[in-house]
Order: structure tokens, then sequence, then C-alpha cells
């Protein structure tokens, strides 16, 4: 965080990174100053309602950060912006958006929780989108020129007003990840039974760790006063809308995918918090596995970041089998999981696998549309088999197999891809 003092005073010349949180309601003209270095751009938690139109002078901008400000319209200047990659005003009260508001070299465009209702059909010139973050409006439906973005690989649209999900969309030759759940569409799935814990069974300890959808905390949990405590993971979940949309809807997909080796197990949802919080009891995960990979950078977009990790070839076969019969089990039941990457599996050193996360997730509005989920989902494994393999120290023969199931899953034409059924006995 830097101070509104220090950049008028001259101390922050030659940044290329900038992080302004000081009740602003305009933005200060010393931030001009810094045009020749200034690639980073963080304003969230102000007054902003607008930019000023020249904001293009901070010529080598590339990522720009606005959330938690009250614009209600997406700023035009924006479009003037030639480097900016990376566009993000989440939880502000966005309701239109200009076609020219879209810069040319746009990559990531981040939306989330706002009160759009339509999107301009110019968006459909940005060639260059691969993410797009649209969770928590009013959408009722996406512009069809969007078809015309071939390179778009993750949507999030989830928590909007859709009432089917567009043909084109679900043919799109790079969708890997799509996220719909809390829309207003037909659902499938079977309800399944779950245990209720009452919360006075539960004794919390430390937190494991924290995302946008909940905390997770370690916790004792004992039945009843003959019963020996039991080491468990205890998620409460948020009521706020994610960037992958509601915790109520991951929640019910958990319960829903049941038990299965290569998920983590669910053994009960929470009764009677005294908040009226809502939560899961799950199985405490051995300290030896860890997570397989890091999230995606601003500038890795869509690809997860690997931290010199190396692999043998057994191991690779062993884990790509593991989360292709994860898989296989969620469509199964109908199930769509959205956002299937290494930072949400868990593995240790033996290759085995634990595939968890569910915040993305969604039920098939039917099978038709299934089907083609389903393919869409191929083509993240395959780019996670293909990340794999990268990692991997095996000759070209010995990985010869895996690299051809790699390219049938990740090809063009969505319905050529195989299905996780198939994939799961290439192993």
């Amino acid at each position: 965080m830097h101070t509104l003092a220090d950049l008028r005073a001259g101390k922050l010349a030659g940044i290329t990174r900038l992080t302004l949180s000081a009740d602003l309601s305009e933005l200060p003209e010393e931030i001009f100053s810094l045009a020749e270095s200034l690639e980073v751009l963080d304003l969230s938690g102000n007054r902003l309602t607008e930019l000023p139109a020249d904001l293009h002078r901070l010529k080598r901008l590339k990522i720009l950060f606005c959330s938690n400000n009250p614009f209600t319209r997406l700023p035009e200047c924006l479009g003037q912006c030639e480097q900016l990659f990376f566009v993000g005003f989440k939880a502000c009260k966005i309701v239109n958006v200009p076609a020219k508001a879209l810069p040319p070299s746009l990559r990531s465009l981040v939306l989330t929780d706002n009160c759009i209702e339509t999107l301009p059909e110019a968006i459909g010139d940005c060639s260059h989108l691969q993410k797009l973050m649209l969770a928590g409006n009013r959408l009722r439906q996406l512009p069809e020129s969007l078809a015309r973005c071939q390179r778009l690989e993750l949507v999030r649209i989830a928590v909007n007003d859709f009432h089917e999900l567009p043909r084109w969309l679900l043919e799109m030759p790079a969708l890997a990840w799509l996220a719909f759940a809390g829309n207003p569409l037909n659902d499938i799935h079977t309800v399944e039974p779950i245990r209720q814990i009452p919360w006075p069974q539960l004794a919390l300890q430390k937190v494991l760790g924290e995302g946008a959808s909940g905390v997770i905390q370690q916790a004792q949990w004992r039945a009843n006063e003959e019963a020996a405590s039991l080491d468990v993971a205890v998620k409460l979940y948020k009521g706020d809308v994610t960037s992958d949309g509601s915790p109520l809807n991951e929640m019910q997909a958990c319960i829903a995918a049941g038990r299965y080796d290569h998920l983590i197990p669910v053994l009960g949802q929470i009764q009677d918090h005294p908040q009226g919080a809502r939560g899961l009891v799950m199985a405490l995960i051995s300290p030896s596995f860890v997570t397989l990979a890091r999230p995606p950078t601003l500038e890795s977009c869509t690809r997860d970041t690997y931290a010199g990790t190396r692999l043998s070839v057994s191991t690779v076969k062993r884990m790509a089998a593991g989360i292709a019969a994860a898989c296989a089990h969620l469509h199964g039941h109908g199930i769509n999981h959205g956002d299937l990457y290494a930072h949400n599996i868990l593995w240790n050193e033996s290759g085995d696998s634990l595939l968890g996360d569910f915040g993305a997730a969604a039920f098939y509005p039917d099978e038709e549309t299934g089907r083609r989920l389903e393919r869409i989902e191929v083509r993240a494994f395959g780019i996670l088999l293909g990340e794999l393999l990268d990692c991997c120290e095996a000759s070209d023969g010995e990985a010869a197999g895996l690299r051809e199931l790699q390219r049938r899953c990740v090809q063009a034409d969505v319905m050529q891809r195989p299905g996780f059924a198939e994939i799961e006995r290439q192993f």
C-alpha cells in the first residue's frame, strides 16, 4: 500500500506498481508523473465514480484494479489504453458497459458482483479475450458476437438470470472452465441424503485455510458421549457472491457428489449453528498431501504456475487416472466441476490425488447440455495433463500414449473429444 503523501512528494518515481486506497473521489493528477513506468494500478476501495479521459497517458499501464468503488459505468477511457490487458471492477455498482470501454489488448475482464443487464456486441471484437468473469449480475443473455472470441477459455456467469445456456457458448473451441450455478435453469441432479451434525458436537481448533467462499478449520467431532473424538475439517460458508458464484451452490454440489476415492470425503452437514451459518464437516486430509500447483498469475491468465515440480511418467499416469475417475464420477452424477485445475488438486509423492474446491460447480440443466459440458471439462483435463507432462522426466516414447490422449482432449471440435469414462479406460 502506498500513500498519497509519498506520491505527491515524488517519492514513488519509477515504480511499476501503485496501490492507492485513500478515500479518493477522483484520480490524483500526480499519478501521471509515473507515466513512463507504471504498469499495475490498484485503486480498489475508494469512492471513485469515473476516471480521467486522458488515462491513456499512462502508456505502460497493463493491469487496472478498481474494485469496491461506486462506479455505475465502465469508464470509456479504458478503451484508449493500448497495453491494458487486465480490467477488474468487482463489487462496484456498474450498470452500463459501453463498447468504447473495451481496450484493444483485453485478455481478462472481471465485472463480478455488479448490476449489469447487457454487454455490448463490440465485445466480440476483443480477439485476445481469455477470461470473462460476470458472476453476480443481472444478465439474461450474452452477445452472440462473443462467439468470435476464439481464445476465450474461462467464463463465469453464475448467479445471473440465464434461463438457458447459449448453444454457441457450448461449442467454443477453447472454452475449458465454465461456471453457471445460481441461474434459473433446469436442474436434473438427484438430491443425496447427508448426515446432519449438530454444532455442539464440534470443537473448533486452528484455521487451515480461507478462500472466497468460506473458512476451513480443524476440529474435533464427538458424535455422542460414548464415542471417541474424531479429527475433522469444518468449512463454514460465507453468504457473499464470489468470482465463481454462490458458496451455497458450492455446498449443494459437494453434497450431491457423495463419497468417492478421489474426492475429499464429506462426512455431514452442520446443523443448528448459533448464527445460522451453513457448513460441512469433511475428513481431515493427511499433511502428506500438498497442492499440485499455484493459481494463475495475472500474466499467465488461465494457466497455473508450477514451482520446479518434477514427476515420473508413472506418477503422471496415476494422478491423471485418479482425476479422470473423479470427473467421470461427477459427470455421472450430473455435476460439472467448472474449475478443474492443478491448484484445486491435492497430491502426494505416491501419485495419490484428491480433487477439491467446488466453488464453480453446477448441475446439468439437461442431458444433451450435459454431454457438451463434459467435453468442455475434458478440455480442462487435457490442459492439466499437458502441464503434468511438461513436468515429466519421461522420454517422448514413454509418454507417447499420454501425449496422444492429451491432443484428443484439447481438440477444437468439442464433441469429438472423448468423455471421461473413455479417458478413464485409457489408464
